[in-house]
């Protein structure tokens, strides 16, 4: 089956840079992103690493945690880490997972059931392994962002989503297109004019089921 938005994230246990982890464990009860590569020491993928690692202060502010995921063993991610700190000019934090079992990627829904590494693979064998996820504390998936290799990933926008899954989790709330946090947020269909007036105050009514309120602080 795979995977939709509100699955929970499929657990696994995997060998990463920072020891064996237990990916529920390790979430707890922040916000995630996992964010999968098929190769190490590949161009792209180098410069995707590298925002990541520019971007820490700000997952952390969110209360997020992030882990990399990449077709190659602890020995290599941990040599490659080196490229991406200097790259980027800040550490590389981050775990990054060993997944050359193909376990995760296949856990994922990003390689087929009967995929394997051949013998002097390229990135090619594992292109599909380009996606990234965005998970809650409560472990299911809130959003899928999937790239071809040569289309770096937008982590300015995975910044923007996260925040907007933020802003609107357990509450009657939506973002517009470009969003960006401090906008004003639609009022869910849910709850009547009326009552958007009571609880959040102004109710802007551009369409009677388009109509929008300032966020609560």
């Amino acid at each position: 089956m795979a995977l939709r938005i509100n699955d929970i994230a499929p657990d696994f246990t995997a060998d990463t840079t920072e020891g064996k982890i237990s990916f529920h464990d390790w979430i707890g009860d922040n916000y995630a992103i996992l964010f999968s590569h098929p190769k190490d020491f590949t161009p792209v993928c180098t410069t995707e690493f590298g925002a990541v690692a520019q971007l820490a202060d700000e997952w952390a502010k969110r209360n997020t945690k992030v882990m990399g995921v990449s077709v190659d063993t602890v020995e290599e991610h941990k040599k490659w880490k080196a490229d991406i700190s200097a790259y980027a000019g800040a550490p590389a934090t981050f775990p990054i997972i060993d997944d050359t079992s193909l376990t995760v990627s296949k856990l994922y829904d990003m390689l087929p059931a009967e995929a394997y590494l051949p013998e002097g693979r390229t990135p090619a064998n594992t292109a599909t392994v380009r996606t990234v996820f965005i998970i809650g504390p409560d472990k299911k998936i809130r959003l899928m962002m999937i790239y071809p290799m040569s289309v770096g990933r937008n982590f300015a926008e995975v910044l923007r989503a996260l925040d907007a899954i933020q802003a609107t989790d357990g509450v009657p709330f939506a973002t517009p297109a470009n969003w960006v946090p401090g906008e004003d947020v639609i009022l869910a269909l849910s709850v009547s004019t009326e009552d958007g007036k009571a609880k959040f105050g102004d109710v802007d009514v551009k369409l009677p089921y388009l109509r929008f309120v300032k966020k609560p602080e």
